[in-house]
Parts: structure tokens; sequence; C-alpha cells
């Protein structure tokens, strides 16, 4: 690879701008760790107190929705929201965004029903779409690629911290006072990090107006909503081959058609067909799109796994799966030496094998591990996930200028989400899968004591008795969730193949 003196950032016109004075740039990154707090946290915080939320609302048939509407509205206007900050400056997009995000958590606070709160949440994800997109094209624009390892480090530790910090304060919430102040708590941090970023954040306006591409953005939005929407109900509201399935992803093929036939013909297309023409970003957005899959098998089945079959409580279940951070933070940092003397590909390709190692190591756990080798297996995930993300990343904004910095991340970022979409719907096929056959396969003694793949998690909440269906349930528990992990063995090795396609040599753009 060919690195550059410590770069310059450009301005808004694409031309080189000094970076923002060391002081100003602390206080910012301070402001984008605080932003990027929310949208980390929000996840885990309400998962914790989705009892009380249905207790006090009801709606348990649609409370799921809580999770799949923000997962949507955020992975959905990602893109969106990268133009519009190459087009208009970030500044105005992250500040509108986290205020569109905190509206959204005040209004989530005062809902008076299952289905205004969905509703509410689907404001929030509009808002962390432009978090997603900005913080980490913010990180670009002032810190060079020498630094952007380090800074991403930061940015991956709140992540980590979030893991623990979330289901901690949701259950303090849920205990000693109300569920509302799991959204409340969003509006003193999102108003700090508006205030630094208003005060500390200097960019210059375009000179120029812009065309907008009203079309090509509703497409793009409705295209993504409706693959996004097929994945997250395949398997679960209907069959993957039922009509409607079939019928929602005959609309996602139209609405993809029809929205690379409008981005082909736009003067300024919200996702330029450069993004998967330059092989570095091809391969750095395939390579996202990996990982964002294979995030969701700890992400998804972890917590109970540690519940259910190694016996563990709540909080500790989710230090086990919080000791992803631990291998993740220090990986990110570290990457930033070995990309200035590797490159990107051969330290992506490094963080991949870590990747793979894991996988293969927990699908070689015995049943019933110890704590230690889970502990130990997700640190080395976590290690993998940051060797891995951080060369993706700041390869992608080391090869374009200021003004397409914010496409080039959004896309990155939009691969990774889409990644987790796609993951979701992957790990919970095989892990049904698996479920159902050892099911199936149960021996007539036990009858019709075992329930359904659907209550399996309840049975064994309910049951702690060493009965012989129990024992069945728990063997069969172990058994899909390493059949899951074997799944994802595929897929890392998919991802080292994706990370292949990258250049091993990268110059980067001077300006």
């Amino acid at each position: 690879m060919t690195v550059t003196a410590p770069e310059k950032q450009d301005s808004p016109h694409g031309q080189p701008a000094e970076s923002a004075p060391v002081a100003h740039r602390g206080s910012i990154l301070a402001a984008l760790m605080l932003t990027m707090s929310l949208a980390a946290m929000d996840i885990t915080i309400v998962a914790t107190v989705i009892p009380q939320i249905v207790g006090d609302l009801g709606g348990f048939d649609r409370f799921t929705w809580l999770f799949s509407i923000y997962l949507l509205a955020q992975t959905v206007t990602i893109p969106i929201y990268g133009k519009l900050a190459d087009l208009y400056g970030r500044k105005p997009v992250l500040i509108g965004g986290s205020a569109l995000f905190l509206l959204g958590s005040a209004a989530c606070a005062l809902a008076w029903g299952m289905i205004p709160l969905i509703v509410f949440r689907a404001l929030q994800g509009f808002g962390a779409g432009s978090i997603m997109a900005t913080v980490n094209t913010l990180a670009g624009d002032l810190y060079s690629t020498r630094e952007r390892a380090r800074v991403q480090g930061w940015l991956s530790s709140v992540w980590g911290i979030a893991a623990i910090v979330g289901p901690t304060l949701g259950g303090a919430f849920a205990e000693y006072a109300t569920w509302r102040w799991v959204f409340l708590i969003n509006l003193p941090i999102g108003l700090a990090a508006i205030v630094l970023i208003a005060r500390y954040l200097h960019e210059q306006a375009p000179a120029h107006r812009h065309a907008i591409d009203y079309a090509g953005a509703i497409l793009m939005m409705l295209a993504g909503a409706a693959g996004v929407f097929g994945l997250l109900q395949g398997g679960n509201a209907w069959a993957w081959l039922s009509a409607p399935s079939l019928a929602t992803f005959a609309v996602v093929t139209v609405l993809t058609i029809a929205t690379v036939m409008r981005e082909r013909r736009a003067a300024e297309p919200i996702m330029p067909g450069w993004v998967w023409r330059h092989r570095l970003m091809l391969g750095s957005n395939l390579g996202a799109l990996g990982m964002g899959l294979v995030m969701m098998a700890p992400g998804t089945y972890l917590p109970v796994f540690a519940q259910s079959v190694m016996g563990l409580g709540p909080i500790s279940a989710g230090l086990v799966l919080a000791s992803m951070s631990l291998g993740w933070v220090p990986a990110s940092a570290w990457a930033g030496r070995l990309y200035l003397r590797f490159g990107f590909r051969d330290t992506a390709l490094f963080g991949g094998a870590l990747i793979l190692l894991a996988v293969l190591g927990f699908a070689a756990l015995p049943p019933q591990p110890a704590v230690w080798l889970v502990t130990a297996d997700q640190m080395l995930l976590g290690a993998g996930f940051g060797m891995l993300s951080t060369p993706l990343l700041v390869g992608v904004q080391s090869v374009v200028p200021w003004r397409q910095r914010g496409v080039a991340t959004s896309a990155n970022m939009w691969s990774r989400y889409l990644g987790q979409s796609l993951g979701a719907a992957v790990v919970g096929a095989l892990f049904n899968n698996a479920m159902r056959e050892a099911l199936d396969a149960a021996p007539a003694a036990l009858g019709g004591a075992l329930p359904t793949v659907n209550g399996v998690i309840t049975a064994l909440q309910t049951d702690p008795a060493a009965s012989a269906g129990r024992r069945y349930l728990l063997s069969a528990f172990d058994a899909a969730t390493h059949q899951v992990y074997l799944g994802m063995i595929g897929v890392a090795l998919l991802t080292l193949l994706a990370v292949l396609l990258m250049p091993r040599h990268t110059v980067e753009t001077a300006h």
C-alpha cells in the first residue's frame, strides 16, 4: 500500500483544508462518541424492559416490531444520509438526524399504546440512520489514515460499553422507576452531543446548489424497506416459500431494478455506480456484509445459550456477550499499525481469519462448555471483527475525496446493517430447522412432554427440574446453537473471498 503523508482534510468544495485544531477535534470526538452511544445502547436497553412495556401497554403479539421497525428504518436511510452529508456537509445532517432521534425518543416515552410506540420507534430509526452514516464519515474527515484506527477503537469502545451499561440501566429503570426512562435518558446525552457539535464543528457551506435525486431516494427506501421486511418476516410470520414471501421478494426485485435504472440517469445519484465498480470498495462492502451476517449469531443466540445451556443468570449471560468488546477495541486500534505496514487487504484478511477461527472454535466446544471457554472464544471473535472492520472502513475513506466520503462510508455501513438483516433471517432459519429436527426425532418415551420450537425457551425457563424432557431440550438447544455456528463457517469463508477482491496495494487520494 502506498501511504501518503498525514493528509489534509477536504473542504465541502472538495479542496484540501487544514484539520481541525487538536482541542476542537477532541471535543468533536467526544460529541461523536456521545451520539454513537444513542444508537449503540438503544437495542440493549429497550430489550431489558419488554416485559414491563407489554404489561403496561399490552400488544404482546406485536412487541417484536419494536426492534424490527427500528432496524428497518435505520438501514434504509443510511445511504440517503450519506449522500446528503456529501451535498450539504456533515454538521447539518448529523444535528438534524440526532434531533429526529431525540424527538422519537421523547415520543416513545409518551406512548399510550403498542402501535403508537412502534410508530415512534420508526421515527427513532430514521434519526439513527443519520448517526450511523455521519459519525464515521466525520471521523474520516478529521483524522489522518494513521490516526483513524485509534479513533475507530474509541468509537468501537462505545459499543462495548453500551453492551454492559444498556442492560444494567434498563434493569434499574424497570425495577426502580418506569420503562419510559429508557427513552428519556437519550435526551440529556443527545442534547450534550448536539451542543458540542454546534459549537466546535465548523464547515464551509457548499458554494453551488445541488439537485437532490428525490425519485432515487424514494425508490431506494422502498426497495430497502421491502427487502428488510421480507427478511425479518420470512420464516417467522410466514414460510420462506409461501405466497406472501414470494410476492414480497418479487416486489423487491422490481423496485431494485427501477432503482438501478433511475440511479444510472440521475445527475447526483444517492448510490453511484462507482461505489460498486471500485475494487477496494466492492471488496470492503461485501466484506462488511459478511461481517454483519456473522455478528448475528452471537448477538441473537449466545445470551439465550448462556442462560439455557450454561445455566448463567441474565447479567452474567450479558457479560459473556459483552466480552467480545475486550477483543474488538484493542484489535481495532492495533489494525492501524498493521494496515500502514501490510495494507488494507492483508490486514482485513487477518481479521477474517480470526473470525473463521472463532466460529470454528465455538462449533468445536463440548456440550455445556465452561464459561471461560465461551468467553475466550468471544474475545477472539471480537478481535476478528475489530481487525476486519477497521481496514474495510478506513480503506474506503482513504481513496475518496471529501465530496465522496459520505457516500463511501454510508455504503460500507449500509452493507454491514444489510448483513445483519440477512443474518437475522439466516441464523433463525438454521436454528429453527435444527431444533425442529431434534424435536421430531425425540424418543417416543417423552410422549407429548416436549413443546414446539416457539415454546422451547419458555419450557426451559419454567421447568427447572432435571427431568428427562428438560435434559433432551438442553441437548437439542446446544446442538441447534452449534448448527448456527457451523453455518457461519461458510459465511466466514465467503467473507474472506470477498476481501480478496480488494487490491493488495492502494494509493490514497491526495484530497
